[in-house]
């Protein structure tokens, strides 16, 4: 039995980005895109209603300002009250789960997709993708990059411009690249 690309894709196998299912649905992702970035902010609300159509699920209150980038869509699932600013790009060649109350800065960047650390398997279109998941509450601050595979706890705080390239407990904050715990805060309970 054959395989699609799409299924090796979500089952966290190596696969061909170069294909023509998966363009097919980038393009889908493009237009929904295209729609969310260009509508008048008034018309366009929280989040376009072609993009909203196309992802994975958002919550009650979720709010993406124009413009944003993702790959897919399908595999995005934000939380109510999730706020992503201007200039976010998300590809989500795996699930990215963004739990309630979590705020991105500008130009925050989360990568799914790892390509082939061979030149041959780089030209052949080979990646692999690992899914990202950020706690309730978290704030990740402008233009932090976050890589594939990793967790960052609830209430966690990820600093401007740090490079995320391991998991982050609940209620740190990391800074730098490639980010490091610089503090555990304690928590009140509200």
């Amino acid at each position: 039995m054959t395989t699609s690309e799409r299924m090796k894709m979500a089952a966290g196998e190596w696969y061909t980005c170069i294909d023509p299912e998966l363009e097919a649905l980038r393009i889908a992702a493009r237009d929904a895109l295209f729609e969310h970035n260009n509508l008048p902010p008034r018309q366009r609300g929280d989040i376009g209603p072609a993009l909203r159509a196309l992802l994975g699920g958002a919550g009650e209150g979720a709010r993406i300002e124009a413009p944003f980038h993702c790959a897919y869509g399908f595999n995005l699932f934000l939380g109510d009250r999730v706020f992503l600013n201007a200039g976010c790009t998300i590809l989500d060649t795996a699930t990215v789960r963004i739990g309630k109350g979590t705020l991105l800065g500008p130009n925050v960047q989360i990568y799914c997709a790892e390509h082939h650390q061979e030149a041959a398997g780089r030209r052949a279109g080979l990646e692999i993708a690992k899914p990202v998941t950020i706690g309730d509450n978290a704030w990740v601050g402008g233009s932090a990059v976050i890589l594939a595979g990793v967790d960052i706890g609830e209430g966690a705080i990820v600093g401007a411009g740090a490079v995320v390239t391991r998991d982050v407990p609940a209620n740190a904050t990391v800074v730098g690249s490639p980010a490091r715990v610089v503090t555990r805060r304690w928590v009140p309970e509200v």
